[in-house]
């Protein structure tokens, strides 16, 4: 399957700006994408050339407004010099050397200066890659910690319905989204789920966290109650679970799953793949809960999508329980290739330098109310059954048409990049998390294009 790039471009009044050369006639078939209906899209492709700051630019030279940060990674916007600059120095400097043994500098400092914002006794950093990564590695220093603390048999690892922590075995297997798990019979044993917290009869329409539900985290006791809490290991939690739509937590619930870990020994941890720097308007969802777990998973906004890289912060309890026996031996036998990759260390750097400098970990709570209000004045459009909203992210959920789930979730985000905005559509859900450095009227330009395709789209 081909594209003719040159007619794509002469539909454009002027060419977009692109480092790399496109070939006049363009081959779709050779890349097997991710998480795409690959006959469905090649079939209709829908091809960005460039971006800067809010805007990605298309093939065909038309600007289009980026409501989803990327995948929630591009905390900082598109095109950002400070960072390509580090990037490129670091190259030349020390493009590459292994961790295994040996360090360089870069992964210390930066190591630091993530312990520095992260939240109170959450400062052992461990480098990944990816959040799929940063899950695997979480759920690994869960299991490795009880060993250690002379507990061998918490081995069980508990998820939650609806939850999403990656792709990998580990985080496929605690995931509890029904496509992902379906898809692959090969699961981690041991492992079960507490109950899901979408409430759509009592919580509908609420602004912020629901007032409705802080019970669903007694269902912890019910599986303490069937496998025995000394057989537990780790209860992992999105504290705001975004890929299935933007669950918010109702008032209380991670307070009370906080309390029934501690009862039982259990390790908590939180996936802050999406939530960590600045999503929510803190730091991290550890921040902005007041609630601390034992671990939390990070990647995405960590260098602003620029290069791929994942951390797992560990509290000292955790970290210091595998410090133990000769110094000789290695205390955690996992690692990458790429663990705090040079490269990586300095693009998050540069990252953390911006936001700090532009107070975009914290940006968001000022624009939270004007956020949540232009979300909810999409309530009464056509199939809209409910709105969820929390610091600078927020879900839309639509009523699925007729044996056909998801499929107008689909058609409202292809009507909205053909008009100029970007989402992530996840089944019926809509799901929004602009760049942090998002201005009012572009939510304003947001919210219009998204309410004109929900009254195009039937």
């Amino acid at each position: 399957m081909f594209v003719n790039m040159m007619s794509m471009r002469k539909a454009a009044q002027e060419p977009p700006v692109t480092v790399h050369q496109i070939p006049n006639t363009l081959s779709l078939d050779a890349f097997w994408m991710p998480f795409t209906a690959n006959r469905q899209f090649k079939a209709e492709p829908r091809l960005i050339a460039s971006a800067e700051g809010m805007h990605y630019t298309t093939v065909d030279g038309r600007k289009v407004i980026d409501g989803s940060a990327g995948l929630w990674c591009v905390n900082a916007g598109h095109g950002r010099r400070e960072i390509a600059d580090a990037v490129q120095r670091q190259l030349m400097a020390l493009d590459y050397a292994p961790s295994f043994q040996i360090g360089h500098p870069i992964a210390f400092d930066f190591a630091e200066r993530l312990a520095a914002i992260a939240p109170a006794g959450l400062d052992r950093v461990f480098f990944t890659n990816s959040g799929s990564e940063s899950v695997d590695t979480a759920l690994k220093i869960a299991l490795a910690h009880h060993r250690a603390a002379g507990q061998p048999t918490r081995t069980r690892l508990i998820g939650r319905e609806r939850g999403y922590h990656g792709v990998g075995f580990g985080g496929m297997s605690v995931g509890g989204m029904v496509n992902n798990r379906r898809a692959f019979a090969t699961h981690l044993p041991g492992v079960d789920h507490i109950s899901h917290t979408h409430d759509l009869a009592r919580n509908a329409f609420s602004k912020g966290q629901p007032a409705h539900g802080a019970e669903f985290a007694d269902d912890v006791e019910r599986l303490v109650a069937l496998h025995g809490s000394e057989t537990i290991a780790a209860v992992i939690v999105e504290p705001v679970a975004g890929s299935t739509g933007v669950l918010i937590p109702p008032q209380g619930y991670l307070q009370r799953l906080r309390a029934l870990c501690d009862k039982h020994g259990i390790l908590l941890i939180f996936d802050e793949v999406i939530t960590g720097f600045g999503r929510l308007g803190a730091p991290f969802a550890t921040n902005y809960f007041g609630v601390t777990p034992d671990l939390i998973t990070s990647a995405k906004g960590i260098t602003n999508g620029v290069v791929p890289m994942g951390a797992v912060f560990a509290s000292r309890k955790v970290h210091d329980a595998l410090m133990t026996g000769p110094t000789s031996q290695i205390e955690l036998f996992h690692g990458y290739t790429y663990s705090a990759h040079p490269v990586a260390c300095a693009a998050g750097i540069a990252t953390l330098e911006i936001y700090q400098k532009e107070g975009l970990l914290t940006r968001g709570a000022a624009l939270t109310d004007y956020w949540q209000d232009a979300m909810h004045s999409l309530r009464g459009l056509p199939n809209v059954i409910d709105i969820r909203a929390i610091g600078l992210v927020a879900g839309i959920e639509l009523s699925s048409r007729p044996d056909a789930a998801g499929a107008r979730g689909y058609h409202v985000m292809v009507d909205c990049f053909n008009h100029g905005l970007v989402l992530r559509n996840s089944g019926d859900a809509l799901a929004l998390s602009p760049p942090l450095i998002v201005e009012r009227t572009q939510i304003d330009e947001m919210v219009m294009i998204l309410g004109d395709a929900l009254k195009r789209v039937a």
